[in-house]
């Protein structure tokens, strides 16, 4: 595929600078050849930019003298490579009316005319298919399940009974939505398991990564808001709630009934107890334990610094020593306290 820099302009904006070259591709700012495009978030990458070989560059208007080259000059480059790149690769679209002959449909569900089933798709009794919807390879939607329109379900996803996805969802292979919930409750000698009668309900425009799992609600429902963007291997339990633009990386582990505020950032295998409430904008770093509220918009982290082997054993000695120092110290300051005041 190729395009001329004036038919990117015309298509996403920003603005043409030098000839109007034909590029194929993008590619990495240090990789691309002259046939290419990249980008340049900043003046930190200066010295790269003169350096590369790229054919055309996309920038922010400081840095047009430094490019030296046809460029499209835009307030966000970063946004704009995100939407140069649906460009040269759009996402699959359903072709209408596509089903193939291994695909089972329940009699009374709703498949749109202008969905796409593939291979070996199963769907429920009562389940909602939304137009243009495409249900790649193995999907399983279940009884009363319902599709929004435009959603494009991976290969071996699962949406469990009931469950709500909206409109312009991505949900990548081995995605599951609406499993049961880890609820059991303890009778004396054995556990009793807690039937999940909520639902796993999703927003639109959201993203949910490879082999991510969403509980559904013990009673209520688990709720993602819309525009929520959720990484590869994350596990959202039963009752929790997250809000509207939250970005979770890989192997983030959120426990039970706990309420994520909007626009928050979850760093990779950050850990997050149950029974919590972490407010709106909240950053947590990579590898985090969140054990109590968050109340205040911010960056928190938790993490114990790189060290070698050896010097984290030393470290963890004193670090089990705290307490006892604490004490310690206290003690002192009651003793310097009394002396004080027989002094006086």
């Amino acid at each position: 595929m190729a395009l001329t820099l004036s038919d990117i302009v015309a298509q996403l904006g920003g603005e043409l600078h030098g000839a109007d070259l034909s590029v194929t591709r993008l590619a990495p700012l240090e990789d691309a050849q002259a046939d290419e495009i990249a980008f340049v978030t900043g003046n930190k990458f200066a010295d790269a930019l003169r350096a590369s070989a790229a054919g055309a560059v996309i920038i922010k208007a400081d840095l047009l003298d430094t490019a030296a080259r046809p460029a499209i000059v835009c307030a966000d480059p970063y946004v704009y490579f995100a939407r140069l790149a649906a460009l040269f690769h759009p996402a699959p679209r359903a072709r209408a009316g596509q089903i193939h002959p291994s695909a089972v449909v329940a009699a009374d569900a709703q498949v749109a005319a202008s969905a796409e089933l593939r291979e070996f798709v199963s769907v429920g009794a009562g389940a909602v298919i939304g137009e243009r919807v495409l249900l790649m390879a193995g999907v399983v939607v279940e009884a009363g399940a319902v599709i929004g329109d435009d959603c494009v379900l991976h290969p071996r996803v699962v949406v469990h009974h009931r469950c709500v996805v909206g409109a312009r969802c991505i949900l990548h292979a081995g995605a599951v939505i609406g499993s049961d919930g880890f609820g059991n409750a303890w009778a004396g000698d054995h556990w009793e398991k807690i039937p999940q009668i909520g639902r796993a309900v999703l927003g639109d425009d959201v993203e949910i990564g490879a082999n991510t799992t969403i509980d559904r609600g013990a009673l209520a429902d688990t709720v993602i808001a819309h525009g929520v963007r959720l990484d590869n291997l994350i596990h959202i339990a039963h009752n929790c709630r997250v809000g509207a633009h939250t970005a979770m990386a890989a192997c983030v582990g959120v426990a039970g009934s706990t309420h994520i505020g909007a626009n928050c950032m979850i760093g990779g295998a950050a850990m997050i107890s149950g029974h919590l409430k972490i407010g709106d904008r909240v950053h947590v770093s990579g590898g985090t334990l969140v054990a109590k509220n968050i109340d205040k918009p911010g960056q928190y982290t938790a993490v114990y610094p790189l060290a070698t082997h050896k010097e984290w054993l030393s470290n963890a000695a004193y670090v089990r020593q705290l307490g006892k120092l604490a004490a310690r110290i206290k003690q002192l300051e009651q003793a310097g306290l009394a002396q004080s005041k027989e002094q006086a």
